[in-house]
């Protein structure tokens, strides 16, 4: 059966494609069930900016930013780099998940011939992977997500946040924020699923030179790890819901998100009555 996907709004004409930060966009003109919606230039997403040229650099200090959330892990770093200081930025360097989960499945993944990728990620394999991981980076990382709302409640906005390919990490905290403010599911999804578009995807790079080894068939048993699919972010939500009972009892509940943060987070980020 083919996955119903939301729609995704189509780039707006002005968006700049940075030369060396991927993934980058501003989340305003989302819509809230209250009929308010994200105002522009308070939440930025993307990858990574270590690799940012100086253009790039420029560009992200001309924002404004208050404070830039960046979710590697300390692997993550090591291998892409620090990022690019923009003056006058807060950085702040919450890791969503170890750098020891999943260390020898990321091994085979970069590694592994045809055989061993169809035998770990095969016959939907990898797609449970990923949604499992997003259940989990809910239950366990309650602390994290936690710390990021408090913080934007009480200063850091406007506010850029990244993962490595501005995904997964990025792509479950910045949902997060969208749901404690109250933006629209179909919304939230829509830009979510937005980092499927080509020049925003995270560029698949394997250490194998096996013939094969970013063949058409390696490329598919791959897809599901490096794709923005809506039932990744549906099981994160499924749990808030099983874990919880509701929205509203996880942000108060499993984040300790009083109601005065969440509206002083809404005062932040959301345009007037």
């Amino acid at each position: 059966m083919t996955q119903q996907l939301p729609q995704v709004p189509p780039v707006e004409a002005d968006e700049p494609e940075l030369t060396e930060v991927r993934n980058f966009r501003d989340v305003g003109g989302l819509p809230t069930t209250d009929g308010r919606a994200v105002r522009p230039g308070r939440l930025f997403r993307s990858g990574h900016l270590a690799h940012a040229t100086e253009d790039d650099a420029a560009f992200l200090a001309g924002l404004g930013l208050h404070t830039v959330f960046d979710f590697r892990n300390e692997a993550d770093r090591r291998i892409e780099g620090p990022d690019v200081e923009l003056p006058g930025v807060r950085n702040v360097n919450i890791p969503l998940n170890d750098p020891a989960d999943g260390k020898e499945f990321w091994k085979l993944v970069r590694d592994g011939d045809t055989a061993q990728l169809r035998e770990i990620l095969g016959d939907g394999r990898a797609a449970a992977r990923m949604s499992d991981s997003y259940r989990r980076m809910v239950v366990e990382r309650t602390a994290e997500h936690s710390r990021i709302l408090h913080s934007m409640a009480e200063e850091s906005v406007p506010a850029l946040m990244h993962c490595a390919a501005g995904k997964d990490r990025a792509g479950l905290a910045v949902a997060i924020t969208l749901l404690a403010v109250g933006v629209e599911r179909t919304a939230i999804e829509a830009d979510y699923v937005k980092s499927n578009e080509p020049h925003r995807r995270y560029k698949v790079r394997r250490s194998s030179t096996a013939p094969d080894a970013m063949g058409p068939e390696v490329m598919e048993l791959l897809a599901p790890l490096f794709d923005a699919r809506a039932e990744y972010l549906r099981a994160a939500f499924e749990t808030i819901e099983t874990t919880w009972g509701s929205v509203d009892a996880y942000f108060s509940e499993g984040l300790a998100l009083s109601p005065e943060s969440r509206e002083r987070l809404r005062e932040r980020l959301l345009t007037g009555a």
